[in-house]
């Protein structure tokens, strides 16, 4: 991993501490516009922007806190987005199609979080390597996908609404979120593992040491069990 687990660097505060004050901004505007749901959703919105601080404050000892800030900054960003621009073009225009955008991005999100978060976890057994972790990150955001869409369906049958709109909804959003799950797998894949980032030659020599302790590790385990049996065929 690179060495963006466990602080917050200045930049991205400031992004993070922006962001939130404009999605305060719109929600007042929409509470004193007549819509007190686009208030709490603005409220909602900021909570959830302070995930990464929740990591930090309440992990404790847990493999929680070593999620990458990065993962909250694109979140943020992801909120900003869906919540300010996408909630105001579904209440105060006709355009459709901004749902597409937000299937994509939470294909993306969760892809790249699962990446990182399939490493965190099993960490103390070794590495897991880049594809074990590429093909969890895309079933990890598949399956938030799947979460989401039953959720739209038990919506739309218990309490009547319209969340979804028919096969052909449901299919396109799940081939959005699969495109931007696709793509964050292999940013992060390539990110992590050294082949393109600012910090590429670092991670480069972090990987060949540890393959090279691994071999070590495996080569001194079969001379021990090969004494072993040599000792006991004596």
């Amino acid at each position: 991993m690179t060495n963006s687990f466990g602080y917050l660097p200045k930049s991205h505060k400031i992004l993070w501490i922006a962001l939130r004050v404009v999605i305060l901004a719109w929600g007042v505007y929409g509470l004193f516009h007549g819509s007190v749901v686009e208030f709490l959703e603005a409220i909602f919105a900021i909570i959830f922007t302070h995930l990464w601080d929740f990591f930090q404050i309440f992990g404790k000892k847990s493999f929680i806190i070593e999620v990458d800030y990065l993962a909250q900054t694109m979140l943020n960003i992801f909120i900003f987005v869906a919540v300010c621009i996408g909630t105001t073009l579904n209440n105060r225009t006709t355009f459709e199609h901004f749902d597409l955008v937000t299937h994509f991005g939470s294909g993306f999100l969760s892809a790249w979080f699962g990446y990182d978060f399939a490493n965190i976890v099993y960490r103390k057994r070794g590495d897991l390597g880049p594809a074990m972790s590429s093909l969890f990150s895309l079933a990890f955001a598949l399956s938030i996908a799947v979460g989401w869409e039953v959720y739209e369906f038990s919506m739309d049958k218990l309490y009547k609404m319209t969340l979804q709109r028919g096969n052909d909804d449901t299919m396109i959003d799940f081939i959005a979120c699969a495109i931007g799950a696709v793509l964050a797998m292999l940013l992060v894949a390539f990110l992590r593992n050294g082949i393109i980032g600012k910090n590429k030659e670092e991670i480069k020599k972090m990987r060949q040491k540890e393959k090279e302790k691994r071999l070590l590790k495996d080569r001194l385990y079969d001379e021990y069990m090969k004494n072993h049996k040599e000792e006991e065929n004596k």
